[in-house]
């Protein structure tokens, strides 16, 4: 009797190039900015620990514009995205203040940053189940909720205060720990927020805009506490902005 065993079908090599794996190569290096944050911030290295979260939040950006643009966009980079997001955004950002004022009045301290974590993953999960069933969170020039990105650097507003002006401006430990479970509410919330991703230029602006930016960029350099503290009041004002705008615009319709 013959042998009925089928033949082993042979797998198709599929080889990308470098070009192709660069988007994932900018998630991993912003995961290990994320995860190396927290190291310094535990080392009292706190003025390194911002930057890298910084660092992360640049790549962020970056990563997925990358893959649109290459055409390398997948599955598997997605789901890197988001995780990365929430180790990123999500964990390092409230470990750094945890590490930097709270931990003598740890326990409300320490539930300050698993309220934040929490709200993060709940932001990322709703994110990604918008993005499967095609219901974006980004609607109109405006987001729902403060993105993670943005609610990283929020949170931080606690060191970067005393940095910019002195240990006199610093936040008491209660106030702080009501400060990052109000910034990890605002990101689930249903607030809109203003996208930049709607922002455009006439022609005849771009260069005051290029202008502004590199004032930005040599204010950021020069005078990098005072500048991260007014970015973010400045932030914050426009959620307020976005809200009244929102709400007169429906008024108008």
């Amino acid at each position: 009797m013959a042998d009925q065993t089928p033949a082993p079908v042979e797998k198709t090599k599929v080889e990308f190039s470098l070009m192709q794996l660069i988007p994932n190569m900018l998630t991993i290096a912003a995961i290990c900015a994320g995860i190396s944050a927290i190291r310094f911030a535990a080392e009292g290295n706190f003025a390194l620990a911002v930057f890298l979260i910084t660092l992360a939040s640049i790549l962020d950006g970056m990563d997925g514009r990358a893959a649109r643009y290459l055409g390398s966009d997948s599955k598997i980079g997605a789901e890197l995205d988001s995780l990365a997001d929430f180790v990123n955004f999500g964990v390092a950002p409230p470990l750094v203040v945890y590490f930097w004022g709270l931990q003598d009045f740890y326990r409300a301290g320490w539930l300050a940053v698993l309220v934040f974590a929490i709200c993060c993953v709940m932001r990322l999960a709703r994110f990604n189940v918008d993005s499967r069933t095609k219901t974006t969170l980004d609607d109109g020039g405006y987001f729902t909720g403060v993105p993670s990105p943005a609610g990283a650097m929020l949170v931080m507003l606690p060191i970067y205060l005393p940095y910019a002006f002195g240990a006199n401006v610093a936040m008491p430990d209660f106030l702080a720990c009501l400060y990052i479970v109000l910034v990890g509410w605002v990101m689930v919330s249903r607030i809109p927020t203003w996208s930049f991703k709607s922002v455009s230029f006439s022609r005849s602006n771009v260069t005051y805009f290029l202008i502004f930016f590199t004032g930005f960029v040599a204010c950021l350099v020069s005078f990098p506490w005072a500048t991260l503290v007014l970015c973010c009041f400045a932030y914050a004002g426009s959620v307020v902005w976005a809200v009244v705008e929102l709400k007169m615009a429906k008024r108008k319709a």
